[in-house]
């Protein structure tokens, strides 16, 4: 798209899953062994600074043909601490740009965070915090999943709330693990709750490790308050992931109702994509079109991650 039809009075607000994108050294606490020098992945620095390089230049790209600028707002996933965040703003392809983030530690087992990455010159944080989510695993203790990260800003002048997801896994079987996710929904519902005194702009975003027609996002949408721009993308032929040649679009944004209106001082929904160039993709053989991802298994490919980035384009009004 020729960069003159791009309006400037257009900002992208995206998700992007990193794939365990952890730093080299070695928590006593948390399960990321296989993610240091001596693990089976044989993770190094120079795979480490490879990885925030690929990424840094990804998360600058997003929306480039809707924007004229880089993402004012960017949730992550499966980033393990502080530190890769550091890594991953002080790229050259981030470096210039003005994002700071927000990010707590979160209980979970492997160590792996979620954070939001926002641009000081058109976010303001008003405050944060992490929303806990107690669900329990089959034998009956607690499941050391992700907290729900919940950030409250100003985006310009009009305030809104974020909260950024990464929700349980399907890794014991979808059906096994559907509960984890539909407490997780209400477990937000609960919150809105809580802010409905304060405002009605509303952004979901995350891996919700859930289809939009899944019943855990069936049971936000319930609730009367969003839209789910991302339904219309989840095809036979595309998605966000792709796990053994099936597409899955568990990487959704939604936004509540307000994004509609088109009152001065306020942020109107223009369109959602999933951002999926070339350079995201496996180039040739039997994946080819997938997530050119960092590893299979114990396989280091050196690619970007397992997920694309999927976007929103909002128009300030």
């Amino acid at each position: 798209m020729n960069s003159l039809s791009k309006t400037e009075d257009q900002f992208t607000v995206a998700f992007y899953n990193l794939e365990n994108f952890f730093d080299t050294k070695n928590d006593p606490y948390t399960l990321d062994d296989d993610f240091t020098k001596e693990g089976v992945k044989n993770w190094s620095e120079t795979k480490f600074r490879k990885k925030a390089k690929k990424l840094g230049r990804t998360i600058a790209r997003i929306g480039e043909d809707d924007t004229a600028l880089p993402p004012v707002l960017v949730g992550i996933a499966e980033i393990e601490n502080k530190e890769a965040i550091d890594k991953l703003l002080s790229t050259k392809a981030l470096k210039d740009i003005k994002y700071r983030y927000v990010h707590f530690d979160s209980p979970d087992e492997r160590g792996i965070d979620t954070a939001l990455i926002y641009h000081a010159d058109h976010f303001e944080v008003i405050a944060s915090e992490t929303i806990p989510l107690w669900v329990n695993s089959e034998n009956g203790e607690r499941d050391l999943t992700r907290d729900i990260l919940y950030v409250h800003g100003k985006l310009h002048e009009e305030e809104i709330h974020v909260f950024v997801n990464h929700w349980p896994s399907r890794r014991a079987g979808s059906e096994e693990t559907e509960h984890k996710r539909i407490k997780a929904a209400e477990t937000i519902i609960d919150k809105l709750e809580v802010l409905s005194v304060t405002g009605n702009n509303y952004i979901i975003m995350g891996d919700f490790n859930d289809d939009p027609k899944s019943k855990s996002i069936q049971r936000l949408m319930e609730t009367g308050k969003f839209i789910n721009p991302m339904q219309s993308l989840l095809s036979p032929g595309s998605g966000s992931a792709n796990y053994r040649g099936e597409w899955s679009l568990f990487d959704q944004i939604l936004l509540s109702h307000s994004f509609l209106n088109f009152e001065e001082g306020t942020h109107s929904f223009k369109k959602a994509k999933i951002f999926a160039p070339r350079f995201l993709k496996e180039w040739k053989g039997r994946y080819k079109g997938n997530p050119y991802r960092t590893y299979v298994g114990r396989k280091y490919l050196g690619g970007y991650s397992d997920h694309f980035p999927v976007y929103v384009v909002l128009k300030e009004n």
